[in-house]
């Protein structure tokens, strides 16, 4: 019993392992790499919203169901499994190892972007399905948004975008161990390097597409703009 419960735990470790490259990781950044376009100002921004909004609603509803949510459900509900069976090995121990930091944080960062992407679709789709919205959340209703409550949602968008990034970057490093890509500590290494740098690009991709939500000022829009309560940025579409 004991060794067909290490057996089932090996798969599903590294099924949970490769859902947070593909497709969830993927998309993550090709999310912000498409919302950085709040750099180039509003008209670009709107401008990806409102393609997606042509494609059929069928096929956006079957890719956002299998290439995003499921995936992304059994990846953050199998991870706080593994957190609630991990036993910590760093704070307080004689381990104080890097890989060791590396990988409690990827834990921690874990815990927090799951509530974190609660707090998001509650206030995004969840608000939109609330007030049966059929209307594009634009690069107006974002910048409302952000600049409310003193500024409180742009922080809280910042440290979701940081701890995403580094859960992310830690997470190829993970991956690469668990699949055997990098055997040598030498691999290792060099992946782990990777990792930082990498981190450090997607935080800066991200919280440049959060920037450009302030440096330019929103021109109103053609249809009916939702006002700030109804903004609940963004329907589940692969920009928002």
């Amino acid at each position: 019993m004991s060794l067909a419960l290490n057996k089932e735990n090996y798969f599903w470790h590294k099924v949970q392992s490769i859902t947070g490259i593909i497709p969830v990781g993927f998309y993550m950044v090709q999310h912000l790499t498409l919302n950085s376009f709040t750099l180039a100002g509003p008209e670009k921004f709107n401008g990806v919203i409102e393609f997606f909004e042509t494609l059929p609603k069928h096929i956006l509803l079957g890719l956002e169901i299998f290439a995003i949510w499921l995936p992304l459900l059994f990846h953050a509900v199998y991870g706080l499994f593994i957190v609630g069976r991990a036993q910590q090995n760093y704070l307080g121990t004689k381990y104080g190892w890097s890989q060791n930091r590396m990988y409690t944080l990827q834990r921690w960062s874990g815990i927090l972007i799951f509530f974190f992407l609660i707090m998001h679709i509650a206030t995004t789709t969840g608000v939109k399905y609330a007030q049966n919205s059929a209307e594009p959340i634009l690069y107006a209703a974002w910048q409302e948004k952000l600049t409310s409550l003193f500024g409180l949602w742009f922080v809280i968008y910042m440290i979701g975008i940081a701890a995403s990034a580094y859960h992310l970057a830690y997470g190829i490093w993970n991956f690469c161990i668990r699949w055997g890509i990098t055997i040598s500590d030498r691999a290792q290494m060099k992946v782990q390097k990777f990792s930082f740098g990498f981190f450090v690009a997607i935080t800066l991709l991200g919280w440049g597409a959060l920037a450009g939500f302030l440096i330019h000022p929103a021109k109103p829009s053609t249809s009916s703009a939702p006002s700030h309560s109804q903004e609940g940025p963004v329907q589940t579409s692969f920009t928002q």
